[in-house]
């Protein structure tokens, strides 16, 4: 997870106290969490990869949302898609995508949740594999127009 300190960074939530709590409870005062997981690569650069709220931990393993969208994204039916967790009695929690498919109609999505499972399988770690699939109109958004997951 990305922390940071300095002049420039803000010491609290505006009247969010448990935020505030939750952001700044830190091992090292002063240190902000930024909620951001991120790599470093040899020579210094940071790469953003995943918020660390869209981590699914599906029996022990951390799932990446973003990376199961992406996979998803590049198959032919599919125009948009949001994943996140859903409650497993087996795993905890296991990936659940939503899927607004190109067809426009989710009754007649022109690809079966099935399909989008082995697809899945076939580019990623089999614990990484989407376990449920719901076809959608639309995927609901802020006002800023960000998938609310």
């Amino acid at each position: 997870e990305v922390v940071v300190r300095g002049n420039q960074v803000m010491d609290r939530y505006w009247n969010k106290p448990e935020q505030t709590e939750e952001a700044f409870s830190d091992r090292v005062e002063g240190y902000y969490h930024m909620g951001d997981l991120a790599t470093v690569d040899e020579d210094g650069m940071i790469a953003i990869r995943d918020r660390k709220k869209d981590i699914i931990i599906s029996g022990g393993e951390n799932i990446s949302s973003i990376e199961l969208e992406d996979t998803l994204y590049e198959h032919d039916a599919v125009s948009d898609v949001a994943v996140i967790p859903a409650p497993s009695d087996e795993w905890g929690e296991t990936p659940k995508a939503f899927v607004v498919p190109n067809s426009g109609d989710p009754d007649n999505p022109g690809v079966t949740a099935e399909d989008l499972r082995t697809f899945t399988r076939e580019q990623l770690a089999t614990y990484k594999v989407v376990r449920r699939v719901e076809f959608v109109e639309e995927l609901p958004t802020t006002a800023t127009g960000k998938v609310q997951k």
